[in-house]
C-alpha cells in the first residue's frame, strides 16, 4: 500500500503529463506483478466495490478518533470528502504495515462485505492503526468504493507499453477487458500484459474486444472537411456503444466502458454468426416502427443482469452495427473505412433471418447543404446527429487522428432556463467550493400558485471564474444546511443543455434529461422568467 499511495500522491500532485508517465513508469517497473496488476485495474477505470457502508464508515472513524458528532460533520463540510475527513482526523498509528496492494484489497477488503458489525469495527480499528495519513486515504476510498484518480487510460497504456517495450496500440488491445469487475486481476495477468509480443497473440484473445475507436466533436462547418465523396454519413444514434465477439462457438457482448454485458441482452447473444466476427455498433430498443426506443427504455434493460421473458417482450434489444472489425479470425481494423463497410453489408446479408441485427444505413446526400437539410430530420427519427467517417480511415484505438478521422456531428441539445435551488461542495480541489447544482422549473400546485420543482442535477459548463462567483452568491443566499447541501434562496437563472428528455415517475417533475449541463448563466433574467414543467413536457412530443 506505501508505493501505491506515493504513487497516487505524485499523480495528484502534478498536471504534468511527463511528471505523471514517470511516475507510472517507475511504479510499474519496480512494483510486485500482484500490486502492480491492482493497479492497472484501478488506475484505467476499474471501479472497487464499496464493502462497508458510509454510515459504518463514519460511525467507527468518529468511535476511533473520540470526536464528538458535531465536530466530525464540521470537518467533513470543511474537507469535503469523507475519505479525507477520516485520514485527517484519526491519531497517528502505533505500528506499520507492509501489506501491499494486492493483499489489502483480497485479504483486508474483500472480507468487509457482508461481515457483521462488530466484525467490520475490529477490522478497520486494526487497518487504521497499521497506516499512515496518506495510505489511510486510499484504504478508505478504496473501502468505500470512491476511489478516483487524474490520469487517463492513455496515460496508463503509455506507461506499460515503455516498461515492455511493446507497441501502445498493443497494449491498448491487451488491456481491453481488464476494468470488467467479474475478473480480479492477477500477478499473472500482469506478466502476460507486459510480455514480449508473440506472433500468434491475436490466436489467443478468446472473447476480448478490440479497443473502440472514438469520435471527435464536430463544431465547426463541415464543409470545411472538404468533398462530400471522402466521407461515409450515418446517423448517430443514442444508445450503447458495443462490441459483438464471436469467437469459438461463443458470443460476448462488450460495452464501451469494457464490461461484459452478454447476460443483459440474451437475444444478442443468441446470434448466430460466422465463428471469428467482431461487430462494433450500437445496441438500441426497438419495437418496430422507423426510430428507436428513448435511451431510457435501454436503461431498463442495462441495469438486470437477470432479464424477465416480459422485459424481454417488452423490450426487444437489437444491434444497429456499423463497422466489422474481424471477419474469418482475421484482424481488419488496417482496411479504409469503406472496404471494412463493404464486407460488413455483405455479412449482414447472410444473416438476413437475425431481425436482432441491423446494418446501420448510409446517408446519401449530393452536397453539405442538402446534408443539413436531412439532419434536421434527426429528432424526428430518434437520433442525436449523424457520424461523418473518412471512408479511407483505418480502425483506430481511442479518439486518435492518426489512423483517419470519424466526426459526431449531433443536433443542437434541448434547453430550457432554469433556477439553481440546491447546492453541494465539489470533490478533491474543489472540495471548498459549490460546484454541484441542482435546477428547478415553475409548475402549478393545487391552488394555482407557482411553485418550482427541481427537474434536473448538473456541475459541468461554467469556468472557474464563473464558478467563484456562483459559489459566493451561494453562501450569501444560503436558507438551510443539510450536511454537505445547501438549500439556496432562488435567485439565478442557468440555460440547461440537456441530449434527451423521457417521462419519469421515479423523479419528482416527471421528467427525466440525458446528460443534463449548464449552457450559461443568464444574468440578463429574472427567477420569474424562467421556464415552466409544461415547456418540458412539450419536448416530450417534440420531433
Amino acid at each position: 500500500m506505501h508505493e501505491f499511495s506515493r504513487l497516487y500522491a505524485e499523480l495528484d500532485e502534478t498536471t504534468a503529463t511527463s511528471r505523471k508517465l514517470a511516475a507510472l513508469q517507475s511504479y510499474f517497473s519496480s512494483a510486485a506483478p500482484q500490486d502492480a496488476a491492482w493497479a492497472v485495474y484501478f488506475l484505467a477505470g476499474g471501479k472497487p466495490r464499496q464493502a462497508v457502508p458510509t454510515k459504518l464508515l463514519r460511525q467507527y472513524a468518529i468511535e476511533y478518533s473520540g470526536l464528538d458528532d458535531w465536530l466530525f460533520d464540521e470537518c467533513y463540510h470543511a474537507v469535503g470528502d469523507l475519505a479525507e475527513t477520516i485520514a485527517l482526523i484519526l491519531p497517528p498509528p502505533s505500528q506499520h504495515s507492509g501489506i501491499g496492494l494486492a493483499d489489502w484489497i483480497e485479504l483486508a477488503i474483500a472480507p468487509l462485505r457482508g461481515a457483521a458489525p462488530e466484525a467490520i469495527r475490529a477490522a478497520l480499528f486494526l487497518y487504521w492503526d497499521q497506516l499512515d495519513t496518506r495510505e489511510r486515504f486510499l484504504l478508505t476510498k478504496l473501502i468505500g468504493g470512491g476511489f478516483r484518480v487524474g490520469v487517463s487510460r492513455l496515460l496508463v497504456t503509455r506507461a506499460l507499453s515503455a516498461v515492455a517495450k511493446v507497441d501502445s496500440k498493443v497494449l491498448a488491445q491487451r488491456l481491453m477487458g481488464w476494468t470488467d469487475g467479474s475478473v480480479s486481476p492477477t500477478a499473472a495477468g500482469f506478466l502476460q500484459l507486459i510480455s514480449a509480443h508473440s506472433e500468434d497473440e491475436h490466436a489467443q484473445r478468446g472473447g476480448q474486444p478490440y479497443p473502440f475507436f472514438l469520435a471527435h466533436a464536430l463544431e465547426r462547418d463541415p464543409a470545411t472537411l472538404g468533398q462530400l465523396a471522402d466521407w461515409q454519413v450515418e446517423w448517430k444514434y443514442d444508445g450503447m456503444r458495443a462490441q459483438l465477439v464471436s469467437r469459438g462457438g461463443q458470443n460476448w457482448i462488450w460495452s464501451r466502458g469494457e464490461d461484459l454485458i452478454t447476460e443483459r441482452f440474451p437475444e444478442l447473444a443468441a446470434l448466430r454468426l460466422p465463428d471469428g466476427v467482431v461487430i462494433d455498433g450500437e445496441i438500441l430498443i426497438w419495437n418496430g416502427g422507423h426510430a428507436p426506443a428513448p435511451f431510457a427504455d435501454l436503461q431498463k434493460r442495462m441495469g438486470r443482469k437477470q432479464v424477465s421473458a416480459r422485459l424481454l417482450g417488452e423490450l426487444p434489444a437489437v444491434m444497429v452495427a456499423y463497422d466489422l472489425l474481424e471477419l474469418d479470425g482475421q484482424d481488419l481494423r488496417h482496411l479504409p473505412q469503406s472496404g471494412r463497410r463493404q464486407l460488413l453489408e455483405k455479412l449482414v446479408r447472410k444473416l438476413q433471418g437475425a431481425p436482432q441485427l441491423r446494418l446501420s444505413p448510409l446517408i446519401a446526400a449530393e452536397s453539405w447543404e442538402q446534408l443539413a437539410e436531412i439532419r434536421n430530420e434527426s429528432r424526428e427519427r430518434g437520433v442525436e446527429g449523424m457520424m461523418l467517417k473518412a471512408v479511407d480511415a483505418r480502425y483506430g484505438v481511442g479518439r486518435t487522428r492518426s489512423e483517419g478521422t470519424w466526426w459526431k456531428w449531433k443536433i443542437d441539445p434541448y434547453s430550457v432556463d432554469a433556477v439553481l435551488i440546491y447546492a453541494q461542495s465539489g470533490h478533491g480541489r474543489r472540495a471548498s467550493l459549490y460546484t454541484d447544482y441542482t435546477f428547478a422549473v415553475w409548475d402549478a400546485d393545487t391552488d394555482g400558485e407557482r411553485k418550482l420543482v427541481p427537474f434536473a442535477k448538473a456541475y459541468s459548463g461554467l469556468t472557474d471564474a464563473e464558478i467563484a462567483q456562483v459559489d459566493t452568491a451561494i453562501r450569501k443566499t444560503t436558507i438551510e444546511k443539510f450536511g454537505p447541501v445547501r438549500s439556496v434562496t432562488p435567485s439565478m437563472v442557468f440555460e440547461i443543455g440537456f441530449e434527451g428528455i423521457a417521462s419519469s415517475p421515479r423523479h419528482k417533475s416527471g421528467i427525466a434529461v440525458r446528460f443534463p449541463r449548464i449552457l450559461r448563466r443568464r444574468e440578463d433574467k429574472s427567477i420569474e422568467d424562467a421556464d415552466t414543467l409544461d415547456v418540458l413536457k412539450s419536448l416530450l412530443a417534440a420531433p
